[in-house]
């Protein structure tokens, strides 16, 4: 049995992974809403647009698998991976790479993401960068 929650989740993990910038911002809705781990929210498309380009530009190998994924209704639970290597050190690439257990939340609103969470601790992350936390 398909659950379309889950494909429109899947697509968006498939966007990123291929960092479709445009077709990661056309399965957002208007109100998108992002948190990270740490729970800092950004809203809107337009920001989170701004916001993956970012991201892209620092890790631009980054990349998600997803082992599991379940659903609740329009809610969708994943479970997996994510991994990439940061580009501030383009000379160091394996001192650079990370991979980290993770999941995502992702709330689905006619056939578009409105929210995407990640759970995942990012202190390899951090490390890699040379950023310390806490």
């Amino acid at each position: 049995m398909k659950n379309r929650a889950v494909d429109v989740a899947l697509g968006f993990v498939d966007r990123i992974n291929r960092h479709d910038l445009g077709g990661l911002v056309a399965l957002m809705t208007d109100d998108h809403r992002f948190v990270d781990g740490l729970g800092q929210e950004v809203r809107g498309r337009e920001l989170m647009e701004k916001g993956w380009l970012g991201y892209f530009a620092w890790f631009p190998d980054y990349s998600i698998k997803v082992d599991h994924a379940m659903s609740n209704g329009n809610v969708v639970a994943m479970f997996g991976s994510a991994q990439g290597t940061w580009a501030g050190k383009e000379n160091l690439v394996k001192e650079a790479h990370w991979e980290i257990p993770a999941a995502w939340k992702a709330v689905v609103r006619n056939e578009s993401v409105s929210e995407w969470r990640v759970y995942a601790d990012n202190e390899p992350v951090w490390k890699v960068m040379g950023v310390k936390r806490f």
